[in-house]
């Protein structure tokens, strides 16, 4: 095992994280793509173009750098799968969160696409992982996000879950739980 902190938006960190990470470890089994960070509630013309473009850089260009540093030899193994964590709002929307909408949404278009161009033996998934109690729900719903699962609770459902998926999932939109 190891840990890593790396800026998902910096290409040139993201590529040294990716060799390190697959000279130790080789080719992943399971790519989990999950960086992702949440506009403060405002209507979309009152957030700043800086933090607009903050939510874009990391929930859409993030998964792209990781993707293009770990794809190629995941490719030439023949094997993985990628799970680009989306969200139920990728796939709906509600007011003051439409960048955060936006790149979710991007991540159901990007991860089909995806799974079209992958080779035979890997799937790419866009995952919607629930409603989960975190700091960023915390950051929408306030106090009422206690009301939802708990990271822990929620890894004893989605762990298995995840490491189930396989080629036959490739494209599909799923959901966690």
């Amino acid at each position: 095992h190891s840990l890593s902190v790396t800026d998902v938006v910096d290409d040139n960190a993201v590529a040294v994280w990716a060799n390190e990470s697959i000279e130790a470890f080789g080719a992943p089994d399971l790519l989990l793509n999950n960086a992702a960070v949440i506009n403060r509630n405002k209507f979309l013309w009152e957030l700043s173009a800086s933090e607009f473009n903050e939510v874009v850089d990391i929930n859409i260009k993030g998964v792209a750098n990781v993707i293009r540093r770990f794809l190629p030899v995941m490719a030439k193994a023949s094997k993985g799968v990628i799970v680009n964590f989306s969200s139920g709002w990728g796939r709906s929307a509600s007011p003051e969160v439409a960048p955060y909408c936006a790149t979710k949404y991007a991540m159901e278009g990007l991860t089909q696409a995806l799974a079209l161009e992958l080779p035979e033996g890997m799937a790419a998934i866009p995952l919607n992982p629930g409603v989960i109690n975190t700091d960023m729900l915390r950051s929408c719903f306030g106090p009422s996000a206690a009301d939802f699962t708990s990271p822990e609770e929620w890894a004893k459902t989605a762990v298995p879950f995840l490491l189930n998926l396989g080629t036959h999932h490739n494209g599909q939109s799923l959901t966690v739980g």
